[in-house]
Parts: C-alpha cells; structure tokens; sequence
C-alpha cells in the first residue's frame, strides 16, 4: 500500500500526459494501463449502484491503473444487473466481488477507494465508516442529509487523513471554469443579483400506490438503515427516493449542489445572512412526493442576492435552459450551464462584454475521475477539484434552502456558531434524527 501511494516516478508524466488526452474507449485505455505495475493498481469498490453508483463505475475504470473489485447493492437484481454488463466493458467478473451489506465489503484488505452512490440518507454514514477502514472515498452530492451531518464528514477525513472528492463533477468542467475566470475579471461590473435553476422535465414523482411486500430480491430493512420505519412502497424506492425527507430534499439538493455551488464559486461566496423560500406541489398535487415540486428560494449574502428555483417536469426555465447559472451584472450577463457558457452585453453598455456562445468541454465525469485518482495516488489533498470543504459548503446551503421551505420562517444563519439563531428550527432540522439502532459514529 505505501508503495502504491508514493508511487510517481516514471508513470508521473505519463500520468500528466493522459490527462490532456480526449476520451478514450476502454480498450485504448487496457493498454495504457499495462504500463503501469500491478502493484500500484488503484482496487475501485461501489456501493449503491443503479444510478450515479454505476455512471462512477463506468468513468473509473477508464482511468488507468484503476480495476473494479467489489459492488454492493441491496438489490440482488441490480447487482445481477451489473455483473451481467462487465463484460462489455472488458472487466472480468470473476475477479469482481459482490456484497449487500456494504460493512463486509469494508473489511477487504484489497479495497483502495469506495464509491457511494446510494440514497442521500446513507451517505455520511458509509462515507465515515469507510474512512474508519482506511480508505479513500469518492462520495455522490449532495454529499449528507443534513448539516450536522457534513461536519461529523469533514471530522472524520481529518481524523483518518483519507481523500475523499464529492461528485460535483462540473468542478472538472474546463467551460465551467473558464466562465468563473470570466465572472472574477469583473468585466460584468457589480454583480448584484445570482440566479440558479432546475427545471426537469424528464423528472417527475411516482402516483401514488399501495404499500406492499418489499421484493424478494431486496433487503429493505439495509435500505432504510438509519431512516424510520416504514411500510415498503414502490413510488418511494430507487429513484424515487428523492422526493422524500426521510432519505432526500427533492431539486433543492439533488441539482441545488451543482448549480449553487458554481454560484457560490463564482462570487466566492461564504454562507448566507439571511434565506426564505415558498413553494409547493403545485404542478401535481395528485403524485406521491413530499418534497415541492415547484420552489423559489431567495439567499441575502453581504453583496448580493441569490435565487434559487426548480419545477419538476417541465424544460423552459430562465434563458430557455433547462438548468445554469446566471451572474446579473451592471454590464452584462453571464450565464452558464452544462452545455456551455455566454455574456449577454447590458443594452447600451460602453464596455464591450459581450461573449458569444462557448460550447461545453466533454467527458466531465471522467475528468473528474482522473482528478480523483490523480490525488489518491500523490495526496496531494490541495489539487482535488471537488474536495469534502467544497460539497459540505453547498450542502449546507442547499439544506438551509430546505429549512426555510419546511419551517416556512425566514431564517438568520449564524456562521460564528454554525447554526441558525432559531432555536427551535435548530432542534427540529439540524442534525438528521437516526432509526433502527443505528447512530452516528462519534468522530
């Protein structure tokens, strides 16, 4: 293992040289990847991985010198599922070992890094329990449940000095960051007012059906874990999961962390004064969900505002685009999503801002990976591109945007003390309330 982990030497320019390269299929890459000694191969485990889980799976074993060892997943049918596509992907299976409970999946020696891509109720627990066992993590966003969570997360990677990147991938957005150098220049005057989106018209909450017999194939006692007991009910599993407060919090925090982060990012901005938010079920109040399918979330920061908004199941949000962010200046406009970037020039403006469209920059999850791995091999913590600091900052929030929604004040949030002078709403959302004998480890 410390030779894995010092390891740079002859592979370090090659390594450097990889990273500039366009993406590769998989064969390509089998044959970079003999190049490097078997004994500094990075052992790539997963737990959670019918959906963000498995899209981790895939990006990782494109980067060299990385093999898949071990997936876990509480349904055997996803698994099954799974292990049936390795082959296509020029993975052995044989090699490739499989759990449900992601503890005995911990306790392999031969496991450098541990994905989690499981519900957001599940991610600070597995997170601490794999940096107990000595393993490096890449962790989906929103990276916890809660804001109490993320501090035990950001504890427990100093304690155990692990790396762990957050799935933000957009951090490894060339165009993204292009567009954030443009927004420091200060060519777009005062920035006065930030706006965020998610509008998802391929999303949309399940109706509502009966509670019933879990699947055979899924043990859902591991599923709930830490959440309360409840009766299985289809309309609340896989995917849909993230509709409900028990395990999620709905667009706020499953798009809210990527396009608030670059918000936050582009104004480099702390945590905010001041958040209110209104919203509902608005667009189908006849479907399943808890969580508000339609939302406008407003934050006071010192300088600026920023709004946030989502709707389930539609596509034309601001600008006509479906998700971004857009920095209001005195001169102009910027706005930037996952398809590219542009200024609007402020009609009548004499500073010349204005930048036509710039399309994105390919492959973003696998940069991120080669990010990741590059930082697993040197540890160099500084150089990863969606460090713990980064998502536990957008968490938190993406989580006050929640509370203020659910507890429907408008919230003070004081950073001195980490919580908001509300005393009450601290009691009731802080920290996320643990069920079934399970409690966070103390860190």
């Amino acid at each position: 293992m410390a030779t894995r982990r010092t390891f740079i030497g002859q592979t370090s320019k090659a390594a450097a040289g990889i990273l500039l390269l366009p993406a590769l299929d998989i064969q390509p890459f089998s044959i970079l990847r003999g190049g490097i000694p078997p004994s500094d191969t990075i052992h790539v485990g997963a737990i959670g991985i019918n959906g963000m889980g498995w899209a981790n799976v895939k990006s990782a074993v494109r980067v060299p010198g990385v093999q898949l060892t071990a997936l876990c997943d509480v349904d055997q049918r996803v698994l099954d599922r799974r292990m049936g596509e390795l082959t296509g992907m020029g993975i052995d299976g044989a090699k490739v070992e499989t759990f449900r409970d992601y503890r005995k999946m911990l306790e392999k020696k031969d496991l450098d890094v541990v994905i989690v891509g499981t519900p957001d109720h599940w991610h600070a627990l597995i997170m601490i329990h794999a940096c107990e066992a000595g393993k490096d993590v890449y962790v989906e966003k929103p990276i916890a449940n809660s804001i109490g969570e993320t501090d035990l997360m950001l504890a427990a990677e100093k304690r155990y000095n692990r790396v762990v990147q957050v799935g933000q991938w957009q951090r490894s957005q060339q165009h993204f960051r292009d567009a954030i150098e443009f927004v420091h220049s200060g060519r777009l005057g005062n920035i006065r007012t930030v706006k965020a989106w998610a509008y998802q018209g391929w999303m949309k909450p399940a109706p509502v059906v009966p509670d019933s017999a879990p699947p055979a194939e899924v043990d859902y006692d591991m599923w709930l874990g830490p959440a309360p007991k409840r009766p299985f009910n289809e309309s609340r599993f896989h995917f849909n999961f993230r509709w409900f407060w028990d395990y999620a919090g709905g667009l706020m925090t499953d798009w809210g962390v990527h396009m608030v982060d670059y918000a936050l990012f582009g104004m480099k901005a702390g945590m905010p004064k001041t958040a209110a938010a209104l919203g509902g079920k608005f667009a189908y109040p006849e479907l399943s969900h808890e969580t508000p399918d339609s939302q406008t979330t407003i934050y006071e920061f010192s300088n600026f505002i920023l709004i946030w908004e989502h709707a389930l199941a539609i596509d034309l949000g601001p600008y006509r685009k479906t998700q971004g962010v857009a920095f209001v200046g005195n001169n102009g406009t910027l706005v930037v999503n996952r398809q590219g970037w542009e200024v609007i020039e402020e009609e009548g403006s004499k500073s010349k801002v204005a930048v036509p469209w710039q399309d994105a920059t390919p492959d973003p999850v696998l940069r991120h990976w080669e990010n990741f791995i590059s930082v697993v091999r040197s540890r160099k913590t500084e150089e990863l591109n969606a460090s713990l600091s980064v998502g536990a900052h957008v968490a938190k929030v993406c989580q006050i945007g929640n509370i203020a929604y659910r507890s429907g004040k408008k919230l003070d949030w004081d950073a001195a003390n980490n919580r908001f002078t509300d005393k009450k709403v601290n009691k009731q959302y802080l920290q996320a309330k643990y069920h079934n004998g399970y409690s966070l480890p103390k860190v």
